[in-house]
């Protein structure tokens, strides 16, 4: 695995509105959270710069609206705020899915760091990881998506289909891989490379 020694790891929505299961129901990967916190460790570690990504919900009912609980970031993000150096930390706060289309401008930043590689981890898969994954592609990054670093819930569409966790974020991956948007590997590929 080529992780870049600039390459920005981009940790997207991981808030503690998402553990509300019965708003979103049944989640798969139930070890994202502990690979999602290692790699936080090494890019702080190494020096790399870290974005962390909150979604603030303009849907009536979620859990993540702003000046809910559910806003804020998970326990063992906030613990790790701050501990990567002024310079190689970012906050970015959007109200859609990706990344690209919060506050400050992700794309702005990246490119006035120098910065072509970026690393997503985060929920949910096949949404803002996916959305962020997408847009970072067409943008022209090199875009690699940490599969078991991220989660999503079941799903319901159109004509009554239905697809479990594990359904949804594998067709993601197979998108986002297949497609050409993005890489899409495991943890210990990626904590691997930057060790």
């Amino acid at each position: 695995m080529d992780i870049a020694e600039n390459a920005a790891l981009v940790v997207v929505d991981v808030q503690q509105g998402f553990e509300d299961l019965g708003f979103w129901g049944r989640r798969n990967h139930p070890g994202a959270d502990e690979n999602i916190a290692a790699l936080i460790d090494v890019w702080q570690a190494s020096g790399r710069p870290v974005v962390f990504v909150r979604h603030d919900s303009v849907v009536p009912g979620s859990p993540l609206r702003p000046g809910q609980p559910g806003n804020g970031f998970k326990e063992y993000v906030e613990q790790r705020r701050g501990r990567g150096g002024g310079s190689a930390e970012l906050l970015v706060t959007k109200s859609v899915n990706s990344a690209f289309h919060g506050t400050p401008d992700l794309g702005v930043r990246l490119r006035d760091a120098g910065i072509s590689q970026v690393v997503l981890v985060g929920i949910q898969t096949n949404m803002c990881v996916e959305t962020t994954a997408r847009v970072g592609g067409n943008l022209g990054y090199d875009v690699v998506v940490v599969f078991d670093a991220t989660y999503t819930f079941d799903v319901e569409g159109p004509f009554g289909w239905r697809r479990s966790a594990d359904e949804a974020a594998q067709a993601s991956a197979v998108t986002l891989h297949g497609g050409g948007f993005a890489r899409v590997v495991r943890s210990q590929d990626v904590l691997a490379g930057t060790r």
